[in-house]
């Protein structure tokens, strides 16, 4: 037997009056777990670990050798330019010229590449 108009308003009634208390429990819960996501970042060094671009840690291992952007690029076999451009991102090394660098800041090539932003 279906129901009548005014059961189903009453039904409606109830299910309307149920809703706000579920979403006020569904807020909470995805606050909470927010919360604990942000809180666990936090302590976990790794997490929080900053990343950087490729321009960045070519610039930092230049810097750590005393080299300057004229010795790097004749080294690489590449311009000036070219040099300061990777640092400033406007352009990459090739993948030889990548390896090369790493070479000269006496530095694994994958370890390079471990530091730059993924």
């Amino acid at each position: 037997m279906a129901p009548t108009g005014f059961e189903f308003i009453v039904i409606l009634a109830m299910l309307l009056n149920l809703v706000p208390p579920i979403l006020v429990v569904i807020v909470c819960v995805l606050a909470i777990r927010w919360f604990m996501r942000q809180e666990r970042a936090a302590k976990d060094p790794e997490a929080v670990k900053v990343r950087r671009s490729l321009g960045e840690v070519l610039r930092s291992h230049r810097e750590r050798c005393h080299m300057t952007q004229e010795f790097v690029a004749q080294q690489v076999g590449v311009s000036r330019q070219a040099v300061s451009k990777w640092e400033q991102g406007a352009s990459e090394p090739s993948t030889t010229n990548l390896v090369k660098l790493a070479r000269i800041f006496d530095v694994d090539p994958a370890d390079l590449m471990r530091e730059v932003e993924g």
